[in-house]
């Protein structure tokens, strides 16, 4: 028997190609607001991740170092290193700047880390090229997408930085490049002001210089004691906020970019309705156009069950293409952001579910059309 379906597609198949691809540059556009929010996410996670880290211990009374402004003296590491349970603490720092380059300005987030301490804010994974720091002083790794190239000279405050390392992929919960310092030149850029600040101060009988505070003690928990134990043996200890990463995720998650994420999860799902809306309404009005051809065929005598099944089988084979395209599309743009898109499978197949779903629920209200005509009037009879 003569599949109805693919000779109508073939009579027309330059209009039905036109359209396929146009629904599915629509549903491109929907995976990659998808994309946009789960690579939100995936950011959010993804500097505590690197760290790989068990406690946090910030400023009491704060939900810092990224939810709130969290400041401590180094010297608390000491204190938390000698703690039962502790395998090893260091200090760190983290603070955003503005840097521009003849790629143009963009927004980085400074890491300060003890080069030769036990823990490493650089993860040793996402180091492509060059190597971490060595010295106390002067050198700096910096994200690939900055666009600094080894060697390269780098004006930070007062003074000038080698690029030493590159990464890849390592960004801030708010997805901007990371760069990284030694601690000490880390707290210089942060908490020493300048000479002018300085003189002023004196002028008024205020004493400055480097105070050695940091934003947030991270340490590692030995293994075989539980977390949260020593976390608060900590906090009563130390009289700071100490979190476990668990909670650091959450904070993150739900104080940091939770509006963010919430606005654009809201956008995402208006997208998708609006998508299904117009789908269904180019297949009605795929429909309708072909009311004379449809009429003639129940003239003839092809059962409306045939013309019901034609009429589906486009449907689907819309939606299937229209499906290919959009996916393609999003494949083909989601590098050009500047952002992270992180595109999985999951959300593909379950927008294809839904909208091949909808698709088909379009299509009864044509095949109900086709199905009340009187073909004689359909015709002009």
């Amino acid at each position: 028997m003569i599949n109805l379906a693919i000779k109508d597609i073939q009579h027309s198949f330059s209009k039905f190609i036109i359209t396929a691809i146009s629904v599915g540059i629509l549903l491109g556009i929907v995976i990659i607001m998808i994309g946009v929010y789960r690579g939100m996410i995936f950011d959010a996670k993804e500097l505590v991740k690197d760290l790989n880290v068990n406690i946090w211990v910030v400023q009491q009374n704060t939900l810092g170092p990224f939810a709130e402004t969290s400041k401590i003296h180094e010297d608390l590491k000491d204190q938390i290193t000698y703690q039962e349970g502790i395998e090893a603490a260091e200090a760190i720092t983290f603070q955003n700047f503005q840097l521009q380059n003849k790629y143009g300005a963009f927004k980085v987030m400074l890491v300060g880390y003890d080069p030769f301490g036990k823990i490493s804010a650089i993860n040793p994974n996402k180091l492509v090229a060059g190597r971490t720091l060595q010295k106390d002083h002067y050198e700096i790794v910096v994200d690939e997408k900055t666009h600094y190239k080894l060697g390269e000279k780098i004006k930070l405050g007062r003074d000038i930085y080698t690029v030493v390392g590159i990464t890849r992929n390592t960004v801030s919960n708010g997805g901007d490049y990371l760069i990284f310092t030694s601690l000490k030149d880390a707290q210089v850029l942060q908490f020493t002001y300048s000479n002018e600040r300085i003189r002023s101060d004196e002028a008024r009988g205020i004493q400055g210089g480097n105070p050695h505070l940091v934003n947030a003690i991270i340490a590692k928990v030995k293994p075989g004691y539980n977390i949260q134990d020593v976390a608060k043996r900590i906090e009563d200890n130390t009289h700071k906020s100490v979190y476990t990463t668990p909670q650091e995720l959450t904070l993150l998650l739900q104080r940091v970019i939770k509006k963010s994420s919430k606005q654009i999860g809201l956008f995402t799902t208006i997208l998708i309705i609006v998508s299904i809306v117009i789908i269904a309404l180019i297949i009605y009005t795929m429909t309708l156009e072909k009311m004379k051809e449809l009429s003639i065929m129940k003239l003839i005598g092809i059962p409306n069950s045939t013309i019901a099944k034609m009429i589906m089988q486009e449907t689907i084979i819309l939606g299937v293409l229209a499906f290919i395209a959009g996916n393609v599309f999003a494949h083909l743009i989601s590098g050009k952001f500047p952002k992270r898109i992180v595109l999985l499978t999951q959300d593909a197949l379950s927008l294809g579910a839904i909208i091949l779903i909808f698709s088909i629920f379009a299509s009864l209200f044509g095949i109900y059309k086709v199905m009340k005509t009187d073909p004689t009037e359909a015709i002009g009879g």
